[in-house]
């Protein structure tokens, strides 16, 4: 891809504008897991394409590594290598910026049963609000 896709946090405080790869890996190992709370799903961006607006906290979480959120929300943003690329959070960009998954690694690590593809029960939006509590988009809790 070489538009440049723009994003946000949850609340909006953060604002996120790059050049998004058309791929995007999940990572099961345990800095990921623990936290993203599950697999941990990225979409590379190179440095020089990434603009960052707003409240941003970051943790400096390997010795290569750090990991981003917004201040207000909480929303994860970013893990990003020293320098070399961001793997941003394909939740801040509609429909992913058009990314699509294609690898999955520490895929050994992977909770038992967990599975991207497959013969899943779908449930589409208006079926699951038909009959559970949520918060539509732009309102807060």
């Amino acid at each position: 891809m070489s538009k440049v896709q723009h994003g946000r946090c949850l609340c909006g405080a953060v604002t996120v504008e790059a050049v998004l790869s058309d791929e995007m890996g999940a990572c099961f190992c345990d800095k990921c897991v623990r936290w993203s709370g599950s697999a941990m799903i990225g979409v590379d961006a190179e440095v020089g394409s990434v603009v960052v607006t707003g409240p941003v906290k970051t943790y400096r979480s390997s010795s290569f590594a750090e990991r981003a959120w917004c201040d207000t929300c909480g929303s994860n943003l970013w893990i990003r290598d020293d320098g070399k690329q961001y793997e941003l959070m394909p939740g801040l960009f509609p429909n992913a910026g058009g990314a699509r998954l294609t690898h999955v690694v520490y895929a050994d690590r992977a909770p038992d049963g967990w599975n991207y593809a497959g013969d899943l029960k779908r449930v589409s939006a208006q079926d699951y609000e038909t009959s559970n509590p949520f918060v539509p988009e732009g309102e807060t809790p």
